[in-house]
């Protein structure tokens, strides 16, 4: 059976590597437009759901078709990639802002089409990210790596920005953008 992430996200990639040894990258070209009146929750799902939808509406024969999308959150303030280093940094510091503390929540959309049943699975998870006190030099020296611009809330988890995660309640996999204990109960029974 064909197995395609519908994401070109590298950490999405090396997450899935982890269950399957093989698959097919498929990036969605949909257009990823929040809808009023959603949840934070139905939101980050419907995204998912949209860029499975559309590569599995792009393919054939019995596959497995795996969208996620995540999202960055604190105070109902959804925090995207940031457009320049001057935002990047505004978007740490909001972040560090209060009790340090804020959300990822990532939806995960899996459609599977086997012997002529068509199966859908929607799904989130959500984690809860702690992170310590970072002064303006640190923030100043991390956005210089270049990493923060191509990721939502301006870091990830898995970079060099964790030494700056005091803790996280929740799955890390989740986190990182790919829920890999919900994707894995429901592929289990498709993959060897």
């Amino acid at each position: 059976m064909k197995i395609i992430l519908a994401s070109g996200s590298p950490r999405r990639k090396e997450l899935l590597t982890l269950i399957i040894p093989k698959f097919e990258i498929l990036v969605s070209e949909v257009d990823e437009k929040l809808e009023a009146g959603l949840t934070l929750q139905d939101q980050v799902t419907k995204l998912a759901y949209i860029k499975a939808k559309d590569i599995y509406e792009k393919t054939s024969g019995d596959r497995i078709i795996i969208a996620a999308d995540t999202m960055v959150v604190k105070n109902n303030k959804i925090y995207g990639k940031p457009k320049d280093k001057n935002h990047a940094k505004q978007m740490i510091n909001e972040l560090l802002s209060d009790d340090k503390a804020h959300s990822i929540i990532t939806g995960l959309c899996v459609i599977i089409q086997k012997d002529g049943t068509y199966k859908e699975y929607k799904t989130f998870d959500k984690v809860k990210v702690f992170l310590k006190n970072i002064k303006n030099e640190e923030i100043e020296k991390w956005i210089s790596k270049g990493k923060a611009l191509d990721k939502a809330g301006a870091y990830g988890i898995q970079d060099e920005f964790c030494v700056f995660v005091e803790k996280i309640e929740g799955n890390y996999t989740t986190a990182v953008g790919l829920p890999t204990h919900k994707l894995y109960d429901i592929i289990k029974g498709y993959i060897d």
